[in-house]
This record gives C-alpha cells, sequence and structure tokens, in this order.
C-alpha cells in the first residue's frame, strides 16, 4: 500500500510503499541512512547495504514503519526492497539538500526546475496557493463572481503606455496591463460584483526587488459604493481571511521563513491616512522632505504603524488627481477617492471609485489631454447605464513575499519574467 510520508506513524508495524527523492544520504559501516522526500515532508529509511544512487534520484521503496525518537517524525521505514525509478546525474547544478541563503537569486531563478523542490523555496508556493485560494473563497462568500478576460486587447486601460506590443493577425495588439476595462463592463453588465485572478503584463524597464513584468493580479470591483472606503473595508476583510487561512494551513512552512501573519483585530485595526498625511508622517521621522510616496516613504509609515497602532498594514487615501489615472473618481477639484495598501513597507494594492457619469468622465479625459475618440470602449460601458462603482488590485507575488519575508519579488514567482528572463 502506497502511503505518503507525513502519513507513516499511522502505520508502524504494517508493510507500505513509499514513492519520492532522495534528499540525503548518510552511510555508517554496514548501514544506510536515506532521507526520502515527497510532496508532504520527509522520512528516514534504513538500508542494510549501501545503494549505488544519487542524490535527487527517484526511488520506490517498500518497508515496515517503526518507531525511533531520533528520526524525523520520530518513525523510521525499515527497507526490505527498493527500486531506482529514475537516476539523477550526479553533478547537480543546485544543492537542493542546501541551504539557501548560501546560493544567491540568479542561482536560484537559474536552476528553477531544482530549486523548486527545495523544501523552503517550495513552501513558498504552498503558501501563494493558499493566498489565491483564500482570496477567491471569501469574495464568493459575498456574492462575487469570478470572471476570466482577454489578455489580448486592442489598446492599453490606462492611456496605452507601458504596453507588449504583439502581432495580430496583420494588426496591431497588446497584452494586458490590467483588466479594468473588463471589469468595469461586468459591473455595469449586472454582474454587480465580479473578481478575477491573472496575470498581468507591464513593459516597464525596471529591475528591483519590487517588480515583475508579468504577474499575478487578484482583481476587484464592485458596484454601488459612496466611496473608496467601502473597498478599503472589504479589502481588510479579505486579507483577513487570507492571514487566517494561512496561518491554520501553514504553521509549517511559516516557521521555515522565521514568518508569522497578523491576526484579524491588526488587520481591522489599520489606519487609514491621507496621502498628505503620510508624506507628514514620513517628513517627521527622516527630518526631510518627500514629494511623492517612494518606496523610503512606504517603509517608513509602515514604521509609524506599527509603533503607533500596532499593524504593520496601513490604507494610504486621497491622492492627488496627477497621480492616478484619468477614470478615477474626484473627491475635489485635486483630490480623489484612490488609496494605496501598504503592508510591512509595501505597496500591496492600488484601488479607488471610477467615474460612472459619462460627462465628468469626458471632462476627466480632457484634463488628461485625452479625447473621446481614443476612449470609446470607456463610453459604450458609460452610455447605456453604469452604476457608482469602484475596485482594487492586489499584488499576489508581493503580498507572498511580504508574509514570508522575502527580499525580491522574484523569490515569490514561479517563473519569473523581468527585463533580462524569459526562461525556463
Amino acid at each position: 500500500m502506497r502511503i505518503l510520508a507525513r502519513d507513516i506513524a499511522g502505520y508502524i508495524g504494517t508493510e507500505i510503499v513509499l514513492n519520492g527523492w532522495v534528499h540525503r544520504i548518510r552511510a555508517l559501516g554496514g548501514i544506510s541512512f536515506i532521507i526520502l522526500r515527497d510532496r508532504s515532508g520527509f522520512v528516514q529509511l534504513v538500508m542494510n547495504e549501501a545503494p549505488h544512487i544519487t542524490l535527487e534520484s527517484v526511488i520506490k521503496v517498500s518497508g515496515i514503519p517503526t518507531a525511533n525518537e531520533k528520526a524525523p517524525g520520530k518513525v523510521e521505514l525499515l527497507v526490505r526492497s527498493w527500486e531506482c525509478i529514475s537516476s539523477a546525474l550526479p553533478d547537480l547544478p543546485y544543492h537542493v539538500n542546501g541551504r539557501i541563503t548560501k546560493q544567491n537569486l540568479e542561482t536560484i531563478l537559474e536552476q528553477r526546475v531544482l530549486s523548486l523542490r527545495n523544501p523552503q523555496i517550495n513552501a513558498i508556493f504552498k503558501v501563494q496557493a493558499t493566498v489565491i485560494e483564500a482570496f477567491s473563497a471569501y469574495l464568493r462568500s459575498q456574492d462575487f463572481t469570478e470572471i476570466k478576460t482577454s489578455k489580448i486587447v486592442s489598446s492599453g486601460t490606462e492611456g496605452g503606455t507601458e504596453l507588449f506590443e504583439v502581432e495580430y493577425f496583420g494588426k496591431k495588439a497588446y497584452l494586458a496591463q490590467s483588466p479594468q476595462f473588463y471589469k468595469e463592463v461586468l459591473v455595469a453588465s449586472g454582474l454587480e460584483r465580479v473578481f478575477e485572478v491573472a496575470p498581468v503584463f507591464r513593459a516597464e524597464k525596471h529591475d528591483t526587488p519590487r517588480h515583475l513584468n508579468e504577474y499575478i493580479s487578484l482583481d476587484v470591483e464592485m458596484a454601488f459604493i459612496e466611496s473608496e472606503k467601502a473597498l478599503i473595508e472589504l479589502e481588510k476583510q479579505v486579507l483577513a481571511h487570507i492571514f487566517e487561512s494561512v496561518a491554520q494551513k501553514h504553521p509549517h512552512e511559516l516557521t521555515l521563513w522565521n514568518a508569522a501573519v497578523p491576526d484579524s483585530e491588526s488587520v481591522f485595526k489599520s489606519p487609514i491616512i491621507s496621502y498628505q498625511e503620510a508624506l507628514n508622517i514620513a517628513a517627521e521621522a527622516k527630518q526631510s522632505r518627500f514629494f511623492d510616496i517612494t518606496p523610503e516613504v512606504e517603509r517608513l509609515v509602515c514604521e509609524w504603524s506599527v509603533k503607533e497602532k500596532g499593524t504593520a498594514l496601513v490604507f494610504i487615501n486621497e491622492f492627488p488627481s496627477r497621480l492616478r489615472p484619468f477614470y478615477t473618481y474626484p473627491l475635489d477639484g485635486s483630490l480623489t477617492m484612490s488609496f494605496d495598501a501598504i503592508f510591512r513597507g509595501l505597496e500591496i494594492t492600488t484601488g479607488g471609485r471610477r467615474h460612472h457619469n459619462v460627462h465628468a468622465f469626458i471632462e476627466s479625459l480632457e484634463k488628461f489631454g485625452l479625447k473621446a475618440e481614443q476612449m470609446a470602449h470607456y463610453l459604450s460601458v458609460l452610455n447605456y447605464g453604469c452604476p457608482p462603482h469602484g475596485g482594487f488590485a492586489l499584488g499576489c507575488e508581493r503580498l507572498t513575499a511580504r508574509i514570508l519575508g522575502l527580499t525580491s519579488v522574484k523569490e515569490a514567482s514561479l517563473f519569473p519574467r523581468d527585463r533580462k528572463r524569459t526562461t525556463p
């Protein structure tokens, strides 16, 4: 009977079968100890021989589990028979059983297929899968409909910048930088509440620990809101559910990274401060003036929040209209009903209320130097009855990185795409 490594303690005295990878080999006299790894964890194998086998080979073993206080999980398998299913070359380009602190990021990403076998790196994506699952589950519980929108578009959502151009049957098309237009269309279609988990693409020529050119966006849009504060309250609920799910399902993975997630109380008490207040807080902390929400301001604001409010999550709202897209709803002549969420020193969310009145929308276009003809797709939404609405987008990799304390968002991408990397 084949079982997983994590279940072996329930079969002491019963012959079982295990499949997995050879994680470590240690020979002592005539006895060999092999640590076998499968998707659930580790188990120690005891063999009365020195098997001719290499690290990371895939093997099948049968034997009888027995108690041993010194073995992983306090149980080991006394091997009766074994076979090599697939042999690995002896000169591994990445040491799967080594400490990841001994490997630089470039090596980890270049040897991605092997590095993903490392238990600590593998843990990142178990946590990330739960982030996505919990995000979706909570929104479904609130009567949101999951959508899947096209990633090949005729023009950019935000005015045509930062787009990857593709050839499309003799015409120009682009990879979507956001599902913004489609979210609004579907809200206006009568669905009212929608969400999507999907990749988006940004042709920005950056090379920083916080940026990717392709990333997973957790998008939300909802109708009949009065301001961005309704969206902030929704995001607090979403994040609280995500953190609770990660804590419940992944205590082992969090321990591997010496990480912890905020409890619900700290999420719900996270402060909402204005754009100007954020600049003032940073200026007071640094005794220096700031003119925009830079990465340093994000860090300083979170440090302030931890000290004064007891939470590392901060919502910054009332951004100036000059810093927000043309479709953002105005608060007054110069400010908007928009916000960012900053978590542990990094922006993880941008959102806000959108224009729903066609005349106000056209006025906004003119202020941004755009013409109505350029935005015919937006007008097609607003011309036929559109409710007041808004939404936000969470960066999945950024949120995962902040949960685990990763130094680069690229570590939280299975196969990251940046200016230099299109493989593996």
